[in-house]
């Protein structure tokens, strides 16, 4: 259980393709990033900013019981999953036992993420991992290296306020499945903290007293977060109250999976091309081996303006790799060619993502963007939360008139995240891009720090606000608004299926230790037998109130989640009848929804949770 009066703050950032942490005290100032130790290799540890988020399965004659000897593991321990660098680069060259991206998997609509389906598509024999057990090993080897750095400063974890990112377009079932990861993993009960907000945190403890001059009243704030799998965008509106400036989160995106996995993939395929022009060709574990080593080289010219390529060796096939290796190198026009026009492209903004017609039968996996034109996501994210706006009065009284003077909101400034913008020229192709659509007018950049591990430090930052109650603290509350089907009553009429309803049971920036009692609704519970709830989100229609009821739910929202339960029978009522109830939606302190059923006859009640996922 988290300590009432913690004396530090540690930050998570549990990210698709790397991880990383940050420890702040809770009377001191700024926070440090905490290196996590990790296997390099069979037989070597050492210790990085970041652990990649990737977890390999060796092969059981692959390498020796010992051969991944870690500080907190015993030798009698026998878990042979491998988690951080080496399990990226020896997994990319036996890509049939890499899990990547296994974040995304706890997000996806059509998977129960404590299934054992990962790595997806693979045929080893050994067992397989779910979702949720990449994310509870990941967290576990992060809590594990953190224990070990902290205990020789006497510091234990039962003294820390615990933060673990998530992204803002997460919907609440993958919220909730990332809590109790975290849970299942030994953190116990954490707090959650949307990943653009704990950058925008960052951004102000790095600036310091400072950053109240860099924005103003009227500003509104993109916060552009590309990592290595999700492209996340979030608006935050800067207001005057009472002389002092108030921050508050007026939208979200839409959960994209698009992020610098897709610009390695990319360059890969550009590389090779050169390759085959010259005579050679690539297998597919070759390919993969030169997908890897072009993210590397992605990331060593984005991070060093004076280097103009990058060299890059893919061994060969066979026993004997003498005079088989393959060389090409990646050279900065072709970085800037590949990832700067292809992904940042000068689009218009009513340019959006195109919609891929969809053939019969596809090969499943995990929902990837059809486009890969981040600005086009990015035009429709500002297209879309106009709409959101609109629909609020005290959005659009926040925002002003001026804001909505456009099809789109327009930012003032903006804020970068994600390792993609350590690179000086996407971030001036993104600004480019937001004043052509602005007829010119110029757009701020927030100068950050460390874009890679400002969510962590951010965090960090956010724990320690709430520990000592002083400090920024952005209103935000729930990112978009949670119904609840309804079966529709009224007469059977042949050949015709009445319209699911849905009942709003949160509404959007409903916060934290906040909860909404629905009265006034003739509402009935079947309990005694199994039941269906089906649940439904939106992230445009923020002026709904708790109570609302939206007349055809499958055309204006989005399905989440769908959860059959077996509900205990009310005392003496026959099981299968249905029993008068007023629901109660919590959210808690800790970021978490809970729904309550609450008998209006007695004092049962029953809690249905966002917990599973079926087709």
């Amino acid at each position: 259980m988290t300590n009432p009066t913690p004396r530090y703050s540690l930050g998570i950032d549990l990210g698709t393709t790397n991880s990383a942490m940050a420890l702040a005290e809770a009377d001191g100032a700024g926070s440090d990033v905490v290196a996590v130790t990790q296997i390099l290799g069979p037989n070597q540890i050492g210790e990085a900013a970041t652990l990649p988020s990737a977890l390999y399965i060796p092969h059981p004659d692959e390498f020796p019981k010992d051969a991944f000897p870690l500080p907190w593991r015993s030798k009698k321990d026998s878990d042979p999953v491998v988690v951080g660098r080496f399990a990226r680069d020896h997994g990319a060259l036996v890509p049939d036992r890499l899990i990547t991206s296994a974040k995304s998997w706890l997000s996806n609509p059509h998977i129960d993420p404590r299934q054992p389906v990962l790595p997806w598509g693979s045929e080893i024999a050994e067992t397989k991992l779910s979702a949720f057990d990449c994310a509870r090993r990941c967290l576990a080897h992060l809590r594990e290296s953190v224990a070990v750095t902290m205990a020789p400063k006497g510091i234990a974890l039962a003294d820390t306020q615990v933060v673990l990112t998530v992204p803002a377009s997460f919907d609440d079932v993958a919220r909730n499945m990332t809590a109790d990861a975290a849970a299942a993993a030994g953190f116990g009960d954490v707090v959650l903290l949307e990943e653009p907000l704990a950058a925008f945190y960052a951004w102000t403890a790095q600036t310091g007293k400072d950053w109240r001059s860099q924005v103003r009243p009227g500003d509104i704030v993109l916060v552009c977060d590309i990592g290595g799998g999700t492209a996340d965008f979030s608006l935050i509106a800067i207001a005057e109250k009472d002389g002092v400036l108030d921050l508050e989160r007026i939208s979200v995106g839409e959960h994209i999976l698009l992020g610098g996995d897709n610009m390695d993939l990319a360059l890969a395929y550009t590389l090779r091309a050169v390759l085959e022009d010259a005579g050679k060709t690539l297998g597919d574990t070759q390919f993969l081996a030169l997908s890897h080593m072009a993210g590397r080289g992605k990331i060593a010219l984005f991070e060093d303006d004076a280097l103009q390529e990058f060299p890059i060796s893919v061994p060969g096939r066979g026993s004997s790799l003498l005079g088989k290796t393959l060389s090409v190198t990646l050279d900065r026009a072709t970085l800037a060619r590949v990832v700067v026009d292809g992904f940042f492209p000068l689009t218009a903004i009513d340019d959006l993502p195109r919609t891929t017609r969809r053939t019969g039968l596809q090969e499943f996996g995990l929902p990837y963007a059809s486009d890969p034109v981040i600005s086009k996501h990015l035009a429709r994210f500002l297209t879309r939360s106009r709409e959101n706006v609109e629909a609020s009065e005290a959005l659009q009284a926040l925002v002003g008139a001026d804001a909505l003077s456009r099809p789109f909101i327009a930012p003032t400034a903006v804020l970068f995240n994600g390792g993609v913008f350590k690179s000086a020229p996407v971030r001036k192709r993104l600004l480019d891009l937001l004043a052509s659509w602005t007829g010119g007018a110029a757009v701020r950049e927030l100068a950050g720090d460390q874009p890679d591990l400002a969510v962590a430090k951010g965090a960090a930052e956010y724990g320690r606000n709430r520990i000592t109650g002083k400090g920024l603290r952005i209103r935000a509350g729930a990112s978009r608004s949670y119904y609840i089907g309804l079966e529709t009553s009224m007469p059977a009429v042949p050949g015709f299926s009445p319209p699911l309803k849905a009942l709003c049971v949160v509404p959007q920036g409903m916060e934290e230790g906040t909860e909404a009692l629905i009265q006034g609704r003739d509402l009935a519970l079947v309990t005694g037998e199994t039941a269906e709830f089906r649940f439904f989100s939106s992230e445009v229609r923020s002026g709904d109130v708790p109570g609302q009821i939206v007349p055809n739910a499958e055309r204006e929202l989005l399905e989440i989640a769908s959860l059959e339960v077996d509900l205990a029978a009310a005392g003496d009522i026959p099981p299968g009848q249905a029993v008068p109830v007023q629901i109660n939606a919590v959210v808690t302190e800790l970021g978490k929804l809970e729904l309550w059923m609450k008998h209006t006859n007695s004092d049962r009640r029953w809690k249905v949770e966002f917990v599973v996922r079926t087709e």
